[in-house]
């Protein structure tokens, strides 16, 4: 199973970008999927999750700024961010938990917030 991550870029302050991580495998199905981020110098650090019945929780410095959501039959991810600063920006990443427990990471994607 691999994940693919994007929609980062390049985006002013109060702007909005759209996240996405798909994963492939047409037998795979996922029970937790969940968005990261690491900021140069900083540890990787949890943004939001989202579980199987798409209940989710939020890290205090997104709530009312960032949803996460999840298409089951895509496999996908999204993580929408709007009101966007420049201490958001990092490189973001998805994590998928398997129903047994097993954790696949995507590559990561870019996100750069300009002042």
């Amino acid at each position: 199973v691999q994940l693919q991550a994007s929609g980062g870029g390049l985006v002013q302050t109060g702007g909005s970008l759209r996240l996405s991580c798909a994963a492939s495998g047409s037998t795979f199905s996922f029970n937790f999927g969940a968005w990261y981020r690491q900021a140069p110098g900083k540890e990787r650090e949890l943004v939001a999750i989202i579980n199987s019945g798409g209940g989710t929780e939020y890290v205090e410095f997104v709530k009312g700024r960032f949803t996460i959501s999840r298409d089951n039959a895509k496999n996908t991810v999204y993580l929408q961010m709007n009101s966007l600063k420049p201490e958001d920006t990092a490189v973001y990443f998805c994590k998928f938990d398997d129903w047994y427990g097993y954790e696949y990471w995507g590559q990561g994607t870019q996100v750069t917030v300009s002042s």
